[in-house]
């Protein structure tokens, strides 16, 4: 199997796939990975291939990782590619029964004429297809020439969104985001390490937000929810994790300027940007509340699984699968500063209450469901470029 990736940064969808790369490689497939760019700035943060967790992680486990040492700068994907850039991925595809798209933005590579027909199964991750520039064209053209044999949806949200936007409702597959439930657990001691780490008490309420600083995360209502409840909880922490969540990045400290403008002292005292972390399952075990604000492109949102799996209490914006993940777990909210607040209050009161369900939904959220039901619809590719008529995952 070959995974193409736009890039290695920080980012739900890169997590999750690079994952399910380790979990298919772990049960016998051989892997290998391609990224398009060695470099990417964006979020105001330089994120270099061979520093990021996922592309250790996959090294470290025998994944060949390569790339076509293109540097990112927020300009999308271009199709110019070089003769050296197309010998790469021919070589690459070559000594592949099966193409996986981590997104659809690798199509506008896939797509370019001359390198070896491989059936291609695309991993989409939003629900907003036509928010992503060229790259539903780029999957349109990829369906229409064939290549395409399935396109596995992160979530319901998903699939409905891309059938919606006219891709055919047989190549659309929903497998849910799992994770790790070794590594993401509720643990008293790493949430005593933890909040001694960051000197915050065993008693205070924290909230944590793991988003990296996008549109679509919206920051500015996490901030302004962040100073209302901030004014209520004498005592609360909040919680920045991801890239460009720090006091460096010019856009985050005049958001946080806005929202905390004539109550400065309340950003001071329990405002906390950490950015890019890759102690997450430290981050969770230690919160209360894990929050997401964000007003469109979310599926299945990572962070809300890995907290809740964690203990934390979810209380989210209702945007893609988010609804029908916290359901009976946790909160969704208008998105309204005051009504978040209000709403995280609740959460932390209610955690003990919640415990019993959030470890009842354990198997619901495993990893192990997850991998299960790619290595079936892989097997199924891999025997045949003809559509194949998957079986729904469990």
């Amino acid at each position: 199997m070959l995974s193409v990736y736009e890039g290695f940064f920080s980012g739900g969808a890169r997590i999750v796939h690079s994952d399910i790369v380790l979990g298919l490689a772990e049960g016998g497939q051989h892997h290998q990975v391609l990224s398009l760019h060695g470099e990417v700035h964006r979020e105001a943060t330089r994120q270099r291939m061979t520093d990021d967790t996922c592309y250790r992680a996959l090294t470290a486990a025998g994944v060949g990782v390569t790339s076509l040492g293109r540097t990112y700068r927020g300009t999308g994907v271009s199709a110019d590619f070089t003769g050296p850039e197309l010998a790469e991925t021919a070589r690459a595809a070559a000594g592949a029964d099966v193409v996986l798209s981590l997104k659809e933005q690798p199509l506008a590579l896939l797509n370019q004429a001359g390198l070896p027909r491989r059936p291609v199964v695309v991993c989409l991750h939003r629900s907003d297809p036509e928010n992503q520039g060229t790259a539903l064209d780029e999957l349109k053209a990829a369906i229409a020439d064939g290549k395409v044999v399935a396109c596995v949806c992160c979530a319901e949200s998903t699939r409905a969104a891309y059938q919606a936007a006219g891709v055919p409702a047989d190549l659309l597959h929903v497998i849910p985001n799992g994770v790790d439930l070794s590594r993401f657990r509720p643990d008293a001691a790493r949430r005593r390490v933890l909040r001694a780490e960051l000197g915050i008490g065993p008693a205070t309420p924290v909230v944590v937000f793991a988003a990296r600083y996008d549109g679509m995360k919206n920051v500015p209502l996490l901030l302004a929810s962040a100073r209302a409840w901030l004014a209520r909880v004498p005592d609360g922490q909040v919680l920045l994790c991801g890239a460009g969540m720090t006091a460096e990045n010019p856009g985050l400290a005049a958001d946080i300027a806005t929202a905390f403008a004539g109550a400065e002292g309340l950003a001071e005292r329990g405002l906390r940007p950490l950015g890019v972390r890759r102690d997450m399952e430290m981050l969770y075990a230690a919160s209360d509340v894990v929050a997401l604000t964000s007003a469109w492109g979310e599926a299945a949102p990572l962070c809300l699984i890995e907290g809740m799996m964690c203990g934390a209490i979810p209380v989210a914006t209702d945007v893609g699968d988010s609804a029908a993940i916290v359901a009976g777990l946790g909160l969704i909210t208008a998105p309204d500063p005051e009504e978040i607040a209000a709403a995280w209050s609740r959460a932390v009161a209610s955690r003990a209450d919640l415990a019993p369900a959030l470890a009842a939904s354990r198997e619901r959220f495993s990893r192990t469901r997850m991998i299960a039901s790619y290595a079936a619809l892989l097997d199924r590719a891999a025997a045949s470029a003809i559509r194949p008529a998957l079986p729904e995952p469990f």
